[in-house]
């Protein structure tokens, strides 16, 4: 008999993704929500999204087996009350909540590895002189205390950097704060920790020398298993902007063994269980020191066609059986690619959509490069401005997924898509071209 397990968010990647996972057919795939209700709504109702929810789990005429998500807040969160009325495996909302909530998950980390945590200090952004609050050095970071994908963070040069972003935070951070805080009331949650509300801000030292990547993992029944290393790459020119995720990571053996044992300290403190998680470091080669990023209480989405390509399963399976509370048993190495990578297309400045791939031409490259994956995130007469869930540097214009032999054909394979895959940009006051792929 298959499992039923309903997927909060489910999208088109998703959905193609678990077609592939072994043994696709004891489960019965079930999407709770669409990916815009749940990603890019311009306002968040946390109990209008549960009341739905919880009204098409109930009128399910079978067993509800599992409630899973791979996507961010809110729905990372949105899980936890839908699994614990019904009894299934999952976090409490209070361990999660430690993951998800950058400042209390930096007073926990700080408490296990406190060498490894930057300086840091929460703020109210609506106070009348919020920078009095930060008796940081210069150059800091600041982010809302619940945020993703770098959303209103900014890099703090001086005074003046942090007057130029104030507005922007205070205009946009009720829209993830006020749902947040939903979440906050129905925890428990230390006092001191309870003082930073959803609409609060930390600023953080700055972790920029080295090497970035991601440990992926899960905890079942008190056990701790991490599966995959990560790396992700940043612009050279960009260093705020992610080029590209790559899978596996090359970083040296001893030193991923000693990610993966700080890794397992840290979830341990966290007090995750039954669920999947990804921690996020920074390795300065030149100090030999590393540094905790965050932590997400969730596999990647990002990840997801890595594994397939790498692996010959997505961790969507590891997702699926700890939800369901199977014994996990992660594909390893069972791919068609020795490696893989997503590569982000940027555009550093606001822009209209010229052109996008037709679907004559994406299907030229997945035949040509077979495995490969292209998600558009813009369309023709589109303003970039207009794109939600970016960061405050760039905007995020497609996703390129590839496998390869290695990675140096990994970047020759790269650059080969990008002639197959046109886009054109121009610049909305003179309509001069401003970014092409294709060539001129």
């Amino acid at each position: 008999m298959a499992y039923n397990v309903f997927v909060l968010g489910m999208d088109p990647l998703v959905e193609e993704q678990l077609q592939y996972i072994p043994h696709a057919s004891n489960y019965n795939i079930h999407p709770l929500l669409s990916a815009d209700e749940l990603t890019h709504a311009p306002e968040y109702d946390v109990a209008a999204l549960l009341a739905k929810a919880n009204r098409i789990l109930d009128a399910f005429p079978e067993k509800v087996d599992a409630v899973v998500t791979c996507w961010d807040f809110p729905s990372s969160l949105l899980v936890i009350p839908l699994r614990q009325s019904r009894g299934l495996p999952g976090p409490t909302l209070e361990a999660a909540l430690r993951c998800e909530d950058k400042y209390w998950s930096r007073v926990v980390q700080a408490q296990v590895m406190p060498e490894a945590v930057p300086p840091f200090r929460a703020f109210d952004p609506f106070a009348d002189n919020p920078l009095d609050d930060i008796d940081l050095p210069y150059p800091f970071w600041i982010k809302p205390i619940k945020a993703y994908g770098s959303l209103l963070g900014f890099r703090i040069r001086n005074a003046r950097d942090f007057r130029r972003a104030l507005p922007r935070i205070r205009e946009h951070i009720g829209r993830l704060g006020r749902p947040f805080e939903y979440f906050l009331d129905q925890a428990d949650v230390p006092p001191e920790i309870r003082k930073v509300s959803g609409y609060h801000c930390i600023a953080e030292g700055i972790i920029s020398r080295g090497r970035q990547c991601t440990l992926e993992g899960y905890v079942r029944n008190g056990h701790i298993e991490i599966y995959g290393v990560v790396d992700s790459v940043r612009d050279v020119r960009h260093r705020s902007c992610f080029v590209r995720y790559e899978y596996p990571s090359d970083l040296p053996k001893k030193l991923q063994a000693r990610l993966i044992a700080d890794g397992e300290r840290i979830m341990e403190a966290i007090g995750m269980d039954n669920s999947p998680f990804n921690i996020e470091f920074y390795y300065d080669h030149a100090r030999r020191h590393i540094w905790i990023l965050e932590i997400n209480s969730r596999i990647s989405r990002s990840h997801t066609p890595l594994f397939q390509l790498v692996d010959g399963a997505s961790h969507l399976k590891v997702m699926l059986d700890v939800g369901i509370g199977r014994p996990v048993h992660a594909p390893h190495r069972g791919g068609d690619y020795p490696v893989a990578a997503k590569f982000m297309l940027r555009v550093y400045k606001n822009a209209v959509v010229e052109r996008t791939p037709t679907a004559t031409e994406i299907e030229a490259a997945k035949q040509k490069f077979p495995g490969s994956l292209l998600e558009v995130a813009v369309e023709p007469g589109m303003l970039l401005s207009d794109l939600m869930n970016q960061d405050a540097y760039s905007y995020e214009i497609a996703d390129l997924f590839l496998g390869a032999q290695n990675r140096r054909q990994l970047l020759d394979h790269y650059q080969a898509c990008l002639q197959m895959l046109p886009f054109r940009f121009t610049d909305p006051e003179t309509n001069r071209i401003i970014y092409r792929t294709e060539a001129a």
